[in-house]
């Protein structure tokens, strides 16, 4: 096989996955228009996805704000702008640094437990049943976990700010003496709505991609066990560049706004 050919094939399995995903994503949408969301399903999933990445997020958002700091402080003490730290460091994380750690945190924890488990009653045919017995799967399995995904998702980058932001200021307190009511003033006063706005809205779509990538390599996994593990790593690796690729987009969106 030469080399045109091989590119051919590859563009052309690429266009053909994206066909695939536009129609899964059709049919998540179509399901949930006409069978809405099974409730206990999806506050099941919420709990779960939660607890099993508030352990982690919150030691990674506590690190992260400690980190930031000992590393900020120095340079900006070289400028006698150490008053500045507090505010940098909020909106660092809040705007940026915050989201797109914790969705790539989900994105490693839940997208790929969301592969492995969809794979997993893919290969033992659960999904099958669950057709042949009149129970919709997109609407119970797959819809349940693409919402909730997309509603922790930002619930989740609040918690780890709180976080980061507290080991912030323990950084800056031990370095320079700042109270926590000076240093909580000015990390705040410089958060506006225009930059919460566009956060929210980006990890709410982070979510989303997360959700429907994990679940629809699970959803069309390969027959057999390599297939799950498959499932699990590809969900691993699409989502995360789906991340950088969202960030990107909602970046420029909203510096030709502002």
């Amino acid at each position: 096989m030469t080399k045109s050919s091989k590119l051919k094939d590859a563009i052309a399995d690429f266009l053909l996955g994206i066909g695939d995903m536009g129609a899964f994503i059709s049919s998540i949408f179509k399901s949930f228009l006409r069978h809405g969301v099974n409730f206990q399903e999806f506050s099941r999933q919420c709990y779960r996805i939660g607890n099993q990445s508030l352990p982690l997020i919150s030691i990674t958002g506590f690190i992260l704000g400690l980190v930031l700091t000992l590393q900020s402080g120095p340079t900006l003490a070289k400028f006698g702008a150490e008053s500045m730290l507090p505010g940098m460091v909020s909106l660092s994380i809040i705007r940026e640094i915050g989201p797109v750690i914790v969705a790539l945190i989900v994105a490693g924890k839940v997208g790929s437990g969301i592969g492995a488990e969809l794979a997993s009653m893919r290969v033992t045919e659960q999904l099958d049943a669950m057709e042949v017995s009149g129970t919709n799967p997109i609407s119970f399995v797959v819809t349940t976990r693409v919402l909730a995904v997309s509603f922790m998702l930002p619930l989740l980058v609040l918690y780890a700010d709180a976080f980061s932001l507290l080991g912030s200021y323990i950084s800056a307190s031990t370095q320079y003496n700042i109270s926590l009511e000076t240093f909580f003033h000015k990390a705040f006063d410089v958060i506006h709505y225009k930059d919460l706005f566009p956060t929210t809205i980006k990890t709410f779509f982070f979510g989303l991609s997360i959700g429907i990538i994990g679940s629809y390599q699970g959803y069309f996994a390969k027959r057999g066990t390599e297939g799950v593990g498959e499932a699990a790593n590809s969900a691993v690796v699409k989502a995360s560049i789906s991340i950088f690729i969202i960030d990107l987009i909602v970046v420029n969106i909203t510096q030709l706004l502002t």
